[in-house]
């Protein structure tokens, strides 16, 4: 599996391949001609979660496993980035500042953890 982490505010570059933002909120001063993305806010973490977390780095593991959580009980969340996954590279577009601790690597995390089962 192909998948990249990018910040919001970085440009778009073909490399990137389909490109989907797991941000709850739209980032600040980003415009939707800019972002280049299909936005996926159902398979963001919940407000609540991401609230608790918080960016905190100290939460991170628990974070992690609460979000895999979620993500768990609503597969059909993952569908477009399951499905473009098997057309090519996907890029997860976030806009924390935090490039380590973020909703999008631990989605990353879990998608190679999880990958799509072969019929």
């Amino acid at each position: 599996m192909n998948i990249h982490c990018k910040r919001a505010y970085e440009a778009a570059s073909a490399a990137d391949g389909q490109r989907f933002l797991v941000d709850r909120l739209w980032p600040r001063g980003v415009s939707r001609e800019a972002l280049h993305a299909t936005w996926l806010k159902e398979a963001a973490p919940s407000t609540g979660l991401r609230q608790w977390f918080d960016h905190r780095a100290e939460r991170w593991e628990q974070f992690q496993q609460r979000y895999w959580q979620e993500l768990a009980t609503y597969p059909q969340h993952l569908k477009p980035l399951r499905d473009a996954l098997d057309a090519g590279p996907v890029t997860l577009i976030y806009s924390a500042r935090d490039t380590r601790y973020n909703q999008a690597v631990a989605l990353r995390d879990y998608l190679m953890a999880h990958p799509r089962h072969s019929h």
